[in-house]
């Protein structure tokens, strides 16, 4: 099982942009789809976004839908997710997932097989 560690958080103004970073080991990187899930004060945690294997499929939450981009360096072996026009709303705790299987099982929680210990996302007005 992939081990996944998430870098890159910190505190931004509104309309400001951030890049997360999750590193992968312990696991064949290019095995796996990825994603991420976020967690916001309060409520239950949500997908964000997801990649398949090879980085040419992607899939997004309609919520951050053209302002965030996700993408994958299997050589690497990390995991990015480049956040842009950022919203108060967007503050969350951000975590780096994987899975197998198609692409919309990312979405999917209770079908993931690793987590991040997540990275905060602070977003000011």
């Amino acid at each position: 099982q992939v081990q996944l560690a998430e870098s890159g958080g910190g505190l931004v103004q509104a309309g400001g942009s951030l890049r997360l970073s999750c590193a992968a080991s312990g696991g064949t990187f290019g095995n796996y789809i990825m994603g991420w899930f976020r967690q916001a004060p309060g409520k239950e945690r949500e997908f964000v976004a997801g990649i398949s294997w090879s980085g040419i499929s992607t899939l997004y939450a309609d919520s951050v839908k053209g302002r965030f981009t996700i993408s994958r360096d299997n050589a690497k072996n990390t995991l990015y997710l480049q956040m842009d026009n950022l919203k108060p709303a967007d503050t969350a705790v951000y975590y780096c997932v994987s899975a197998r299987g198609p692409l919309n099982t990312i979405s999917r929680a209770n079908a993931l097989d690793a987590w991040g210990q997540g990275t905060l996302v602070t977003v000011s007005s």
